[in-house]
């Protein structure tokens, strides 16, 4: 039986909400489902209150909203939070990403949160309404 977790994106004003409710839809409240692009990826696998069979749905609603609330700004925000703390390896490459975000320009959070979960879980997994 294919379970259905909701996330109703009319409350998610920014990342950190985001993960609050990706958390409580997956494993009830207070629940943690990640709270990082890579540890979130690595909860969708399974294990992590998701079927192991991966037989769930993740339904969005009024992504839109969320969309707005994880758009280019908070998108920059994140990543000057990931600057102040990022090997000299990869800080070139956080303040091309954040040069970009802050014109308004590249992937939004939003749009990297449906990319994590359309690879994690294959098609047919996200629906957003």
């Amino acid at each position: 039986m294919t379970v259905t977790y909701v996330i109703e994106g009319s409350e998610v004003t920014g990342l950190e909400r985001f993960w609050e409710l990706i958390g409580e839809a997956v494993n009830g409240p207070g629940g943690y489902f990640g709270r990082g692009l890579d540890s979130f990826a690595d909860c969708l696998s399974g294990g992590f209150g998701t079927p192991d069979d991966g037989d769930f749905v993740i339904e969005w609603r009024d992504h839109t909203a969320s969309a707005r609330a994880l758009g280019h700004e908070e998108t920059a925000r994140r990543l000057e939070a990931l600057l102040g703390r990022a090997h000299h390896t990869n800080r070139a490459r956080i303040e091309r990403e954040l040069a970009e975000a802050r014109a308004g320009r590249g992937p939004t959070l939003f749009d990297q949160l449906v990319g994590i979960i359309e690879e994690e879980t294959g098609p047919g997994t996200l629906r957003l309404r």
